[in-house]
Order: C-alpha cells, then structure tokens, then sequence
C-alpha cells in the first residue's frame, strides 16, 4: 500500500482530506516528546533519535514518505494533534480506553511493563500502601504511572510530578525523592544505566490492571485518518516480518 495512492497532498497546510485518492502526499509529521530515552531522545549533537524515533522513520521508509519530527511537550501533545500542528503522534503512548474516545491507534508497536525505582540504599522492598506512607513519589505528569499511582497511593504519599522523566531523575539524584514510577526501559536507561547514582528496581515489574495499563504503546491519529493509520499498520507488520522491527529493537533493548 502506497500512502499516496491514499491521501491527499494538503498534509502540511490544511491537513488531510478523506476519500481523495491517487495524490501525492510529500511529507508527515509526527509529534513526539523529549526527552524519554530511550524510547525518543536528542544526541549530544542535537540529533533525535530513539525507539520510537528510528521505528518511526522506518516506517515512513516502507510507505514511502519523508518524515518530519515536532517537538511537542506530552501536556499538550493529543491537543497538539487535533489542533493540526501534526499529523500524527509516535511517543510512547499507552492504548486506553480514555484516549480511544480522542484518538485513533495504530496497532500497538510496543508493549513495555512499568516498574518501581529507588536508591540501592532503599529498605522498600515491595511497594504498596502501608510501605510507601509518607513516601515522595516521583511521576511523569499525565502519564499512566501518574494515573496509576495517583488512585492508589495518592492519599497515603506524596505525589510529585514532573514535565520530563529527566526533571524527575535530577531530584533522584539530589534527593528529593524516595522512589519513583517509570516505564521500565525509561527507568532503566535514566536510573539504573546511570552513573550519576546508585538505583535499583524494587517490587514487580507491572502491567496490570488494563485500566491504567492499556494494551501497549499505538501511534495515535485524528479519528477521520483511517487510511494513514491503515498504512501504518501495514508498514509495521512488513518491518516485523522482515526482521527490520527486531534489529531496531535489539539496538535499545538487548537486555
């Protein structure tokens, strides 16, 4: 499938038109916020790159399109989207049932469990009401490990919230906090791959309940852009069988 067979050349200006076919479509953009490495990151030369960055473009590869990547604060990044600053997002974004009535998901590309981090010092060794009371609990703002955590231990401990998962490890690293909750492979490449402190993963990894976890990080698109979604879902399933998707995977999460 040939996304240009599909939508209409108006993407960077008045977004696409629906049911036009056989126009030439010459560019995407996909919104995405940084820093979350490794899932999406900038280089110490500026370049972004990541999980998220390198499937992505392949993608784009396979369908045959260029790809253009906007910079987008998670705040704001699903308004982003319907405000047409972008055509579509690829940031680690959970498949819910709440962003369902938002957006339209591309078939999930990646399926990562979230877990516990605190010091190595830390004498927590399973998370739960009675041992985290009193606790600072470090979370992205917005996320479902906010979410998650808010609703389970938000009367007991002390929520923090953080714009970037970078904010955040800077008060790990100070102090300022006893534990935070992470996506996993952030958590490892931010906390425990980093040698500005000691940290250790604590608990179970989780990804449980569907609620809060969803079914795995979709692309999200505005809910008329079948086609574009379609032609993402077919670009993926190609990258999966032709092993392209497990060489990009290997590349961030040989562990």
């Amino acid at each position: 499938m040939k996304l240009n067979k599909l939508l209409s050349i108006g993407v960077l200006g008045a977004g696409m038109i629906a049911g036009v076919a056989n126009a030439e479509v010459r560019d995407i953009r996909i919104g995405v916020d940084v820093p979350y490495e490794p899932m999406e990151y900038r280089t110490a030369d500026g370049e972004l790159t990541g999980f998220d960055i390198e499937l992505g473009n392949a993608m784009c590869e396979e369908i045959g399109i260029e790809c253009e990547w906007v910079v987008q604060g998670w705040d704001g990044i699903i308004p982003g989207l319907m405000a047409r600053k972008y055509d579509a997002i690829m940031s680690s974004m959970t498949i819910n049932d709440k962003r369902r009535e938002q957006v339209l998901f591309s078939d999930p590309y990646f399926t990562p469990p979230s877990a516990w981090f605190a010091p190595a010092d830390s004498e927590i060794e399973t998370p739960d009401a009675e041992t985290l009371e009193g606790m600072s609990i470090g979370v992205q703002r917005g996320t479902l490990q906010d979410n998650y955590v808010t609703d389970m231990y938000g009367d007991v401990a002390d929520v923090n919230r953080y714009a970037t998962a970078d904010d955040m490890v800077l008060d790990m690293d100070s102090g300022r906090l006893d534990i935070v909750f992470l996506d996993f492979p952030v958590g490892k490449s931010t906390l425990l791959d980093s040698d500005a402190g000691d940290y250790k993963t604590v608990g179970e990894k989780i990804t449980e309940p569907k609620k809060y976890f969803g079914d795995g990080f979709g692309i999200a698109f505005r809910k008329r852009d079948e086609e574009l979604a379609a032609a993402f879902n077919e670009a993926l399933a190609t990258l999966k069988d032709n092993g392209t998707y497990a060489e990009i995977e290997a590349k961030y999460f040989n562990e």
